[in-house]
């Protein structure tokens, strides 16, 4: 600790500032499902998940050595780097938390990493290989795994289901939900606490605090899992609306499958030390467990939007990082710069955030627009086998008696025909 210089304490503490910026964006991975099928209160929902974030911050270090040793080459790279990486990553994770977009903390934190070092040292500073194998191909599988993964056992779980009184089915998995709920807190920190760990580690070996290839030290691993469950007891309420209720409408059974889906390929990730989002394994997941139950309806204007803000935030972020590597490259005055630059863009965000605030009384409000059934949606019902005779099918609006009123009659003396209940 005595060779931290005054440039180094800024990075360890914008580095914790990104990692209670992860907490809340990243909430809705696990709480989000929950809260929205009412199996846990919001505010009791966000208190488990901040804790067991802190749990699963202490279960491995195999995601914070990829980070700190095998994204980027450690020699030659300066501290100023990780600050401007940082930079970017914190900036858009609150642009995207105000727009209610389930990005990736994760990739916000590659791509400023990555712009960073390319502006400082070139190319040569990326080590292509190990993004390509432990972030880009990850980002494009645990999507689409788990979200395969949630339909086929949303399917599962109403075909089972499906002979049984629907009210004591779904107390039974609400109950489920807050066990796999809490699977998926345990996961997301066992998988993003780490990046802020590795992002420390890489700014100590910048400094030559800890050799090359070194796991954290204790108190980095204490403070990362601190901070990440600060920010997820804060909760993101704007991003938990969206994926509790603008993806999908969710039932208890589709809530269950999706979390279940979602922690076990995150903490297979976790084991394998692939840095993967935690957020798009989510979303994936809450899609495939909408495209599970016949008559759901996934809103692909909301997704679309997600799907785009997921293409962006490599690019994004490394745009960001990079200006602000070019800034920290001028002397000390481009770090002050940086640093306004950043206190100030998240006073605006947060400022225009005011305008129409979302917190645990109105997260769960009904006021989103219905959106027809896609596509997708349409054809993924098509194939889906009916119910057996004699079971119990999910009530939709569809299946809800209409009343249709008669002709009025043409003898004004005559009285009214019964309406006819079709």
């Amino acid at each position: 600790m005595e060779h931290i210089t005054l440039l180094l304490a800024i990075v360890v503490v914008t580095a914790l500032v990104f990692d209670f910026t992860n907490g809340f964006h990243d909430t809705a991975n696990a709480m989000a499902t929950t809260i929205s099928t009412g199996a846990l209160k919001p505010k009791t929902a966000v208190a488990m998940s901040a804790v067991l974030n802190l749990v699963g911050a202490f279960l491995s270090v195999e995601v914070a050595k990829t980070i700190s040793g095998g994204i980027i080459n450690e020699e030659g790279i300066r501290t100023e780097v990780i600050f401007a990486a940082l930079v970017g990553a914190i900036l858009w994770n609150l642009l995207t938390w105000l727009l209610g977009l389930p990005s990736s903390s994760s990739h916000a934190l590659f791509g400023g990493l990555i712009g960073a070092a390319v502006m400082s040292a070139g190319w040569s500073a990326v080590n292509g290989p190990t993004i390509v194998t432990k972030v880009l191909i990850p980002a494009i599988a645990a999507p689409l795994v788990a979200g395969l993964a949630a339909m086929l056992a949303t399917r599962l779980t109403y075909k089972i289901g499906a002979k049984t009184d629907e009210k004591h089915t779904a107390k039974g998995y609400r109950v489920g939900q807050i066990a796999s709920a809490g699977l998926v807190s345990l996961a997301h920190g066992t998988n993003d606490a780490q990046k802020t760990m590795g992002i420390i580690t890489l700014a100590l070996v910048t400094q030559g605090v800890v050799a090359p290839g070194s796991n954290p030290p204790l108190w980095v691993i204490v403070s990362a899992g601190v901070a990440i469950a600060l920010g997820t007891y804060l909760g993101g309420w704007r991003i938990i609306r969206t994926m509790g209720k603008g993806l999908t409408d969710l039932q208890p059974q589709q809530g269950f499958a999706a979390q279940t889906s979602a922690a076990t390929v995150i903490l297979a990730s976790s084991h394998l030390g692939f840095s993967l989002s935690t957020t798009q394994s989510c979303s994936g997941a809450v899609m495939g467990a909408g495209l599970g139950r016949k008559g759901g309806v996934v809103r692909w204007s909301t997704a679309t939007r997600m799907f785009v803000a997921w293409g962006l935030t490599l690019p994004a972020a490394g745009l960001v990082g990079a200006g602000a590597e070019f800034l920290t490259k001028q002397g000390p005055w481009g770090i002050a710069a940086v640093a306004v630059l950043l206190v100030g863009g998240s006073a605006v965000i947060w400022s225009l955030s005011r305008r129409k605030p979302v917190d645990h009384h109105n997260v769960t409000a009904d006021d989103l627009d219905a959106e027809p059934a896609g596509v997708v949606t349409t054809a993924m019902a098509a194939v889906t086998p009916p119910p057996p005779a004699g079971s119990v099918a999910a009530v939709t609006d569809e299946d809800l008696k209409t009343t249709i009123p008669a002709p009025a009659p043409t003898d004004p003396a005559a009285p009214p025909a019964p309406a006819a209940t079709v």
